[in-house]
């Protein structure tokens, strides 16, 4: 008989933690707002591409915040009979969902962008306004940002680690519309028409800024959909697991990441004849250290009797 041991976390802690990153979820749906509203005003009053264009990105940004609120939300249901690895996959489907609302917002940025910079001109007017919309954007986006990624670290949420690193990415874009604002500011001062240019030139390296991280998130998600690990991952696990007295060898390791948890199955030699009682210990054993190395970890522990001499 093989002693095979299987831990959950206490269903306080998992609530405590659900309910943090519920707070931080919501926290970034009423920033996403304030910025969408604001953005739109003063764009449609100065007819800056730029603050439209970060406007929409906002507005999309709104969108997926909603969306990560409810991967959160749902993400945090205990495991149940047609999910015995809990829901944790919902906050990785939300982050690939992100993903293509950003390519959609560049290929409207670019086209437009486009637009103005060869097809058709567009009056700007580079405002102080303009300057203090963004300025404020930055803060706002500096202040979210390091708050989800607080929040997603303490509690290894993918999902709210996909919106911090979005919205980091809002802080270079407001830069690059902020620096286009400044150089149609001098156009007008300075009278050099072609920096009128500079705002649609800015909007597509906000594009550039978006369709960067939008991959990054993309292909995070889908990684942790598959299932693929690191070998690092592994090779800790392993050598968590060989630390233990007793244990021979390593014989499998197996993990996959779902939401928040990382489940792991252990498969360890120990040797032949060793009484039942001693190997459900060794295997408790293991399990802590796994954990140990591995935090907010589920672990499985599988025992294999084998000769001392089995290499």
């Amino acid at each position: 008989m093989t002693p095979q041991i299987v831990t959950n976390k206490p269903d306080s802690l998992d609530q405590i933690a659900n309910h943090e990153k519920k707070i931080a979820a919501q926290s970034s749906v009423l920033a996403a707002i304030f910025l969408t509203i604001m953005k739109l005003i003063i764009g449609l009053v100065t007819g800056s591409l730029g603050i439209l264009s970060e406007a929409l990105h906002s507005a999309l940004d709104l969108f997926a915040a909603g969306v990560t609120y409810f991967a959160v939300y749902f993400a945090g249901k205990p495991a149940d009979d047609e999910h015995p690895y809990g829901h944790g996959k919902i906050e990785n489907i939300s982050a690939l969902f992100e993903m293509m609302l950003l390519l959609v917002t560049c290929i409207w940025i670019v086209y437009e962008a486009i637009q103005r910079l060869f097809f058709k001109s567009v009056i700007i007017e580079s405002s102080i306004w303009s300057f203090i919309v963004m300025a404020i954007a930055i803060v706002i986006d500096v202040s979210r940002s390091k708050m989800l990624s607080r929040v997603a670290r303490k509690h290894n949420s993918q999902a709210l680690e996909a919106d911090a690193l979005h919205f980091s990415t809002d802080i270079w874009s407001s830069t690059v519309v902020i620096c286009g604002l400044f150089l149609v500011f001098l156009s007008d001062k300075l009278h050099i028409p072609w920096l009128v240019k500079a705002d649609s030139i800015a909007a597509i390296g906000v594009a550039g800024i978006v369709i960067y991280i939008s991959f990054q998130l993309g292909r995070q998600a889908i990684t942790n959909l598959i299932d693929e690990v690191s070998p690092a991952l592994v090779i800790q696990i392993t050598h968590a697991a060989k630390e233990v007295p007793l244990v021979i060898k390593v014989l499998e390791v197996r993990a996959r990441h779902s939401g928040p948890k990382t489940y792991v199955d252990v498969t360890i030699a120990l040797q032949n004849g060793t009484p039942l009682e001693k190997a459900h210990q060794v295997a408790e054993q293991v399990e802590g250290a796994v954990q140990t190395a591995v935090p907010k970890s589920s672990v499985m522990v599988h025992v294999d009797p084998v000769s001392h001499n089995t290499g």
